[in-house]
Order: C-alpha cells, then sequence, then structure tokens
C-alpha cells in the first residue's frame, strides 16, 4: 500500500462506513478529521483502525491544508475524500496496483466522481462523471484558499485516473437546503470582494479539468444576474438531457442548476444594494 488516506467529518454517522471501508481496502495509513462531531461519528470511527484527531472547522480548504501540514502520513501518495465519497470496487483495484504509483513523471491524478442523490445515481446533465484532483504525492498537492468550491492542485504533471467514486449524497432535504444557503452566502462575498473564480487559475495546467471547470464559471458569471440561472437549469435539464435522471434528476438539477445559482445571484444584489456598487465577477 502506497497511499495515506485523508477523511474530513462532521455528524457523518449516515455515510461514514462504506467511506472508511472503501479508504480501508486501498490504505493501512488512515487519517480521520473530525470538527467535533455531536452524533456517533467517532464512536463509529473508534471500531476501525485509523487516526482520529479532532481540529475546529473554519472552511474547507482551510481544513485539508492544516491536514496536509500536521497529519504523520507515513505513505508517499496521499488521497483525499469527504465523508460522503466511497471508492469504487474498480477504483480500489486501480489505486491496489502498485505500478500506478512507480510512474515518476506524475505528480497527481484526477479521479473522476458521479453524484448519487437520493439513492439514485446521475448519469445526465453533464455531471457524469465530474474531476477531481484527489491523488497526489506527498509534499506536492495544496489546496487553493476559497471559501467554496475549492480544488486541490499540484504543480507537477497529472494524469486521469478511470475507475470512479462515489458522492453518495444522504442528507435529507432540509439538510441540503441548509447548506447550500450558507454555501451561497460564501460564494456571493468572494465573488462580491473581486471576483474569486478568477484567481490561483495558473495552478492548474491549460486544458486540465479544473481550469476548464473555471473557464466555464467565468462565462457564466459574464451573463447578467438572474438571467443565467435559469439558462443554466435549462442547458443542464434539456440540452444535457439532465430530465432522463427521473424525478431524483428533477429535484436536484432545479435545486443544485436553478435555486442554489438564484440564491447567489440575489445576495449578490443585495450586497450591491447595501454598498450602492456592482459586484464585480
Amino acid at each position: 500500500m502506497h497511499v495515506s488516506v485523508v477523511i474530513l467529518t462532521y455528524n457523518s454517522e449516515r455515510t461514514i462506513i462504506p467511506t472508511i471501508e472503501s479508504a480501508l481496502a486501498v490504505s493501512d495509513d488512515v487519517h480521520v478529521v473530525d470538527s467535533y462531531s455531536s452524533d456517533n461519528t467517532i464512536k463509529i470511527l473508534s471500531s476501525y483502525p485509523v487516526h482520529i484527531i479532532q481540529h475546529p472547522f473554519e472552511y474547507y480548504a482551510k481544513q485539508r491544508n492544516w491536514a496536509i501540514e500536521n497529519l504523520p502520513l507515513k505513505k508517499p501518495w496521499e488521497l483525499h475524500l469527504d465523508a460522503d465519497e466511497m471508492l469504487s470496487p474498480e477504483l480500489i483495484e486501480q489505486l491496489k496496483n502498485l505500478s500506478l504509483f512507480l510512474q515518476n513523471q506524475i505528480d497527481g491524478f484526477y479521479i473522476p466522481r458521479v453524484v448519487k442523490f437520493l439513492g439514485k445515481i446521475l448519469k445526465h446533465g453533464g455531471i457524469y462523471p465530474t474531476w477531481h484532483l484527489r491523488l497526489f504525492r506527498r509534499g506536492k498537492g495544496r489546496c487553493e484558499d476559497r471559501l467554496y468550491d475549492q480544488h486541490f492542485y499540484v504543480q507537477g504533471q497529472t494524469a486521469k485516473l478511470q475507475a470512479i467514486m462515489i458522492d453518495d449524497i444522504q442528507m435529507d432535504l432540509t439538510e441540503w437546503i441548509q447548506r447550500h444557503n450558507r454555501w451561497s452566502d460564501l460564494e456571493a462575498q468572494e465573488i462580491f470582494v473581486g471576483g474569486a473564480q478568477k484567481k490561483d487559475e495558473s495552478k492548474w495546467a491549460a486544458g486540465s479539468p479544473i481550469n476548464q471547470k473555471k473557464t466555464l464559471k467565468q462565462f457564466y458569471y459574464n451573463f447578467p444576474l438572474f438571467i443565467r440561472p435559469v439558462l443554466l437549469f435549462c442547458y443542464r435539464y434539456f440540452i444535457k438531457l439532465g430530465f432522463l435522471d427521473g424525478i431524483e434528476g428533477l429535484i436536484f438539477y432545479v435545486l443544485q442548476t436553478f435555486w442554489f445559482r438564484f440564491l447567489i445571484d440575489a445576495k449578490l444584489w443585495e450586497l450591491s444594494r447595501k454598498n450602492k456598487l456592482l459586484p464585480n465577477p
């Protein structure tokens, strides 16, 4: 086993078991950074051979970078997971392959992630899969310092794995909406104070999945307030065939690509009115 695994948790009792068991299938050096959970997360984790440490949570990027800087990782590679992400059997087998880690010219790997929402894997809407740089050489990777929608980066060469990891969203819709309401505050704040989606783009190679995503996001923010969420929903639900994902897809695309983005625009409008100036995306 050549990889250490880092997992962030907070009140993750509903999802942590498949996450931790898939992590232990590829590593004997698994670390959990918990943000003082008040449910049974720590009790569940205590029954597994993992290193548990609790650290106050400010925002994801800061917590991820704290883990990189402070955990006693033993392996030459590190894999970062959220508490609701699990490795597919195919990805587990790929990560057990020694030759994967002997490619001296590669410092990081993008992993395709699929979304499981309300018990169904969404296969349309342009989100099957999304790419995330979660596996990299120890000491080579960092997380960009953003309040929301942060990504890992490495300065060296990267490659793509083909086997998927699954983002199993098991929270109920009330909690989902509450979290996205908080995240909309962070996104609106970053955009209003200077267009955070522009900064740090040089950290990703031209043509990389993250660079492409940032370019598309910048294109999105060039459209007028309140118009762009409608256009994004129509694009994902109709043009990218999101309607084929059934009722689960309808709920997801309305909430994620319309309501959430509309809420961000509403908060931007509110900020601009309070400050009597326009946002500068």
